[in-house]
């Protein structure tokens, strides 16, 4: 038996949650193996049994009764301050998360955030956000609101783009939710704290993997990008310079084969090279207003998304039926730079082909850099 054989399935995902891990797919890769974090505290005794492998530094850290004390705090702290604690086995936890294998094991929001709305959106972006940027961010927002109501915006309520996004989202009447960096004992940054209070109070919230007493951590915001991106349908990267997070946050949106949108701006402007790179590298289709966004995603106006479908029969011009034809000769899709090769067209020309025949509905950019045929 394990030294804490009594505490329930939360405390123990909260236990688990404190252990410190290079990679945070491995606790969840735990719980799956053993069937439930419960089952990991109740059978220390016998760990190797229940998580062949497990390295001795594991089951220290495991052993060390601090954790599960820690737990019992945090819910403590959950309860008496209307706090919601979502965990990875429940029912209603962030379905488009759970697709994550990295997906925090625990969740805590303020608000009733709707996770699984038909349609969710991450708009990202510089924290140093030029008028362009937040012009761009607030128009594309509104407009969303008008193509599709109930849209949820996420982002992490940052300086720059980011309180742009959830300020234009309030403005518009769109539930928006903040990925914080740390727990919800406190707001960083503390100026936006009204903005905060007008998402809780129209359908969105604040939500958090970190327990209270968490510090924000330059690393825990790079941790948290990984929530703004896995809980959304599509990333949208509206300002940024050649690094920063919102760059961090599209890349993760790809490995999760999560599609992702910049919008472009002058090449000499600071916080619009890191945009305009994504979209020449293909790692980010290009958009201009709420209304492209729209268009590539399939989305219609109703309450739910219903993908559009491509003509069975669509007229092609020479160039596309070229595209076309390559594409349907490999199974894996092929990158840019191939079909610069295999076309020998130029990418100048290229790229705005492509753009125009995913706005078409003839092929879609997928992870990898990698474009398939969809007729």
């Amino acid at each position: 038996m394990g030294y804490r054989a009594d505490i329930n399935e939360q405390v123990a995902i909260l236990a688990l949650s404190r252990v410190q891990v290079q990679q945070p797919a491995l606790l969840r890769q735990m719980m799956d193996i053993a069937g439930s974090a419960k089952e990991i505290f109740d059978n220390l005794d016998y760990i190797n049994d229940i998580l062949p492998g497990i390295s001795p530094t594991l089951v220290t850290a495991l052993r060390d009764k601090s954790i599960v004390e820690r737990a019992e705090r945090e819910m403590e702290f959950v309860e008496a301050n209307g706090i919601k604690l979502t965990c990875l086995n429940d029912s209603d936890y962030p379905a488009r998360l759970f697709e994550c294998s990295d997906a925090p094991i625990a969740l805590y929001s303020l608000g009733d955030i709707p996770f699984n709305a038909p349609h969710i959106v991450s708009i990202v972006g510089t924290r140093h956000a030029t008028a362009y940027g937040k012009d761009m961010c607030a128009s594309f927002v509104h407009d969303l609101a008008r193509l599709l109501p109930g849209t949820l915006v996420v982002s992490g309520l940052a300086y720059g783009i980011d309180i742009c996004a959830h300020r234009a989202a309030v403005e518009a009447g769109l539930p928006t939710v903040g990925v914080l960096a740390h727990g919800l004992d406190r707001l960083y940054p503390q100026m936006h704290r009204p903005v905060a209070k007008k998402m809780i109070e129209q359908g969105g919230g604040l939500l958090t993997e970190f327990m209270s007493e968490s510090n924000p951590l330059p690393q825990f915001f790079v941790q948290r990008n990984r929530i703004v991106a896995g809980m959304a349908d599509a990333t949208v990267v509206v300002e940024s310079a050649s690094s920063g997070g919102s760059l961090i946050t599209a890349s993760i949106a790809q490995s999760y084969s999560r599609d992702c949108f910049a919008f472009p701006g002058r090449v000499n402007d600071q916080y619009s090279c890191g945009c305009n790179e994504l979209v020449a590298r293909n790692r980010a289709a290009l958009i201009t207003s709420a209304h492209d966004f729209v268009e590539a995603m399939n989305w219609g106006s109703g309450a739910t998304a219903k993908p559009r479908q491509a003509e069975l029969f669509p007229e092609l011009t020479p160039e596309e039926s070229v595209i076309v034809n390559l594409l349907k000769s490999s199974s894996d899709g092929l990158q840019i730079n191939q079909l610069v090769v295999k076309t020998d067209m130029p990418i100048t020309t290229l790229m705005p082909l492509l753009f125009d025949m995913e706005m078409k509905g003839l092929v879609k950019a997928v992870a990898g850099g990698c474009y398939r045929t969809l007729v």
